[in-house]
């Protein structure tokens, strides 16, 4: 296995920040025809997280791809990372997954104990979240990626979009920001220790316990925030929404060493990608260049951005710090702004 025990090495992009930019991808997709079907009640046209299908009245089914190139060296860690990045999609549409199938490239070369490991990584991560892994398709590729499909099923009455917020709704975000950058410090050897194992950490957690407390309270609406950063699911969230996202920036949860990093200049490409997108949307007010370049910054298997019922988000709070003890409240949504559609405070 030592011909590929850096994973890392062997690819252009590590884990989210490979995403085609948001701005890229609304100009692939424009012009494609969207066919009309009532029960398909989330499509690609809706810049979700997924796609649901309505099967009866009490049953939709949650779909959801998502792969990309090594994010850690650790090869079953790598397929642990990459499932909780898929099932993160579930979660953030208020579903429960149910169904994996992996999606695989692997270099004609590298060696069976790797493949296997990184399988196996994905295996145990589905089965943390108590779906199953039913097959799947590989191929031959110069650079590795992993990932799966999965399908999940929600209440189509309980369906969380990134689109239902209101005026006045309380944001939350369940885990801290930095990931871009800290994965990029670590392929030059530039964090500590404490920081790398806290990093891979947080990437392998589920978003299954956020959203089973999120389901008991009023959400409006959720997204995960991944490739795009929060900057860009932000923006998706507040178009989708008609409002405008006001965030205290001081009660962002940031990486420590992030902060350090973003300000040697140590910024992953997807970050510039995020900035070009969302930043004539955003109103910086006094906020630093380098706490902005957080913001944009992609995560790979990020936290759970909600809006909440500003009369819910106390309770709700109350209940996520007993399992999720990085969760915050960010800020709110206002009235469509006349500076933007991100108010950043």
């Amino acid at each position: 296995m030592a011909e590929y025990s850096k994973l890392t090495k062997l690819a252009q992009c590590a884990g989210c920040g490979a995403k085609v930019g948001a701005g890229t991808l609304a100009q692939l997709l424009s012009g494609i025809r969207v066919h009309q079907d009532p029960n398909l009640l989330v499509g690609f046209d809706k810049s979700d997280d997924a796609a649901v299908y309505r099967i009866s009245d009490t049953l939709a089914l949650v779909q959801t791809i998502d792969f990309f190139p090594p994010i850690a060296d650790d090869p079953y860690l790598y397929g642990q990372i990459a499932a909780a990045n898929a099932l993160s999609d579930i979660y953030a549409m208020g579903g429960e997954p149910k169904l994996a199938l992996n999606v695989m490239c692997v270099p004609e070369k590298m060696d069976q104990g790797t493949v296997h490991e990184i399988l196996r990584g994905g295996y145990d991560k589905v089965y943390e979240a108590g779906a199953l892994i039913a097959g799947g398709h590989s191929i031959f590729d110069d650079e590795p990626k992993y990932g799966l499909s999965v399908t999940g099923f929600v209440d189509p009455e309980k369906i969380l979009t990134n689109s239902g917020a209101r005026e006045g709704d309380v944001l939350i975000l369940t885990k801290p920001l930095g990931i871009g950058v800290i994965t990029s410090g670590i392929k030059v050897d530039l964090c500590s220790a404490d920081t790398v194992q806290r990093a891979y950490a947080q990437m392998a957690a589920l978003n299954k316990d956020a959203r089973d407390v999120m389901v008991q309270f009023r959400v409006h609406a959720c997204t995960d925030v991944t490739g795009f950063g929060l900057l860009g699911h932000g923006l998706e969230m507040a178009q989708g929404s008609d409002v405008s996202l006001e965030f205290q920036v001081s009660q962002i949860p940031i990486i420590p060493q992030a902060l350090e990093l973003a300000a040697m200049g140590v910024l992953p490409a997807g970050m510039y990608r995020n900035r070009t997108f969302a930043q004539p949307h955003v109103d910086p007010g006094a906020t630093e260049l380098t706490i902005q370049d957080l913001l944009y910054d992609p995560q790979t298997s990020g936290g759970l951005l909600m809006a909440v019922d500003p009369q819910d988000a106390t309770a709700l709070m109350e209940q996520l710090q007993k399992t999720v003890p990085d969760a915050r409240i960010i800020g709110r949504a206002v009235a469509s702004h006349p500076a933007g559609r991100i108010l950043l405070r």
